[in-house]
């Protein structure tokens, strides 16, 4: 009759012969490792081994191994795993594992509290629990960020419960979380589209022009209404542009140099290219804005409106096919089909109610800073941080690039 299964620990300052020292001691007594696990925190080590040894071959074991670490100040521990437990495990891993990310400007115990306290009701298991963010970002003084990854397991999982409860918890707490599944496709993304204004960069660029226009108020206005979805894109665009009317072609290059970036949104784009993503802009706004940007960030494309221009001024017109909320689902998923991508492998970002296609249509699409009725209807939000929050979603720390 086998021997029951049980867990074997060591626990103590890391040292970099300490794992090795713990294998050869093992190995010389012939234990068959079921499963083994290791961390480190701050230069604390946890090793833990599943073994079946029976009570005669594992009392010489434990004083082989306290003899052989006698250097290493550990803490070593045997105890028998129940047999229950290790069938649940063996089930778990057959069900889909569901990532949550948590973003903040700030995390502590109670956010940790109130995040896992749901997760027995809605049948799952922390697996693991994961920092993505540096120390140093998170302890920054302009703009910290916070970032923890869990990876969740259990069988018959609620989902609907889970992102309920999560929701909950990010409004309570002022967090963004995002709950995906660990697919393939959460690894394999390929295609990053942003819109342009109030998301790549910081400002809406007609209302930018307007200004220069005198009818600033007026422009503004529309653009918030179209924004929050009171009005229909197209008819709010011919409104906005006829405004515009009679304005200089210099006003133009005025305002594309002192276009102000997002929050992150130079770091993103580099990861973004080192990590081998194409990336583009599908923009409501202008086709001379975005060629800036392309030029400035190294975008690989940009879809946008074209602004008539006649004598070096704005003639007021538009030009046809206006880039609205479905003319950008349509130009997404044409360049996912040029680049050989499933939608699932694209993600999209924006604010506006006229980004809610693109963003439906795309594998991951994001809410950036986005009104209250694009947040509701979007599958993911990032409010708290800046732009690159997006690298967490996917899964990279801040120690896969520099900060």
């Amino acid at each position: 009759m086998n021997a029951p299964r049980a867990v074997l620990t060591v626990s103590g300052p890391d040292h970099p012969a300490l794992s090795s020292s713990v294998c050869a001691v093992l190995a010389d007594h012939g234990v068959v490792l079921d499963d083994l696990s290791q961390s480190v925190l701050h230069g604390q080590l946890l090793l833990a081994v599943v073994h079946s040894l029976g009570k005669d071959a594992l009392a010489p074991l434990l004083a082989a191994l306290h003899e052989a670490l006698a250097a290493f100040d550990c803490r070593i521990t045997s105890r028998p795993l129940d047999p229950e437990a290790w069938t649940r495990w063996g089930a778990a891993l057959q069900s889909p594992r569901i990532i949550v990310t948590v973003l903040a400007r700030r995390l502590g115990a109670a956010e940790f509290a109130a995040l896992t306290a749901p997760l027995a009701g809605v049948g799952l298991r922390l697996e693991a629990l994961r920092r993505l963010s540096s120390p140093a970002a998170a302890h920054a003084a302009d703009r910290p960020r916070a970032c923890v990854e869990l990876a969740l397991r259990g069988e018959g999982v609620d989902q609907a419960a889970l992102r309920a409860a999560m929701l909950e918890v990010a409004q309570r707490f002022d967090l963004d979380i995002a709950v995906q599944l660990d697919d393939v496709y959460r690894r394999n993304r390929r295609l990053v589209a942003f819109d342009m204004d109030s998301t790549l960069i910081e400002t809406e660029v007609i209302d930018e022009l307007a200004r220069r226009a005198g009818v600033g108020d007026a422009v503004a206005e529309i653009t918030e209404r179209a924004m929050r979805g009171e009005l229909d894109f197209q008819d709010s665009f011919r409104a906005r542009v006829a405004l515009l009317k009679g304005l200089p072609e210099a006003a133009l290059a005025e305002v594309a140099e002192a276009l102000p970036l997002s929050e992150g949104a130079e770091r993103l784009v580099k990861a973004l290219h080192r990590l081998g993503y194409k990336t583009a802009i599908i923009s409501g706004g202008f086709q001379f804005f975005g060629e800036q940007l392309k030029a400035r960030l190294g975008i690989d494309y940009v879809f946008a409106n074209a602004l008539p221009i006649a004598d070096g001024r704005v003639t007021g017109a538009v030009a046809r096919p206006i880039v609205d909320g479905a003319r950008k689902a349509e130009l997404l998923k044409a360049l996912a089909a040029q680049e050989g991508l499933a939608l699932e492998q694209v993600i999209a970002i924006g604010d506006g109610a006229n980004d809610l296609p693109m963003l439906a249509a795309a594998g991951l699409g994001i809410a950036y800073r986005a009104k209250p009725v694009v947040r509701a209807r979007a599958r993911h939000a990032i409010s708290t941080l800046g732009l690159d929050g997006l690298l967490y979603l996917l899964g990279f720390s801040d120690d896969d690039f520099l900060a």
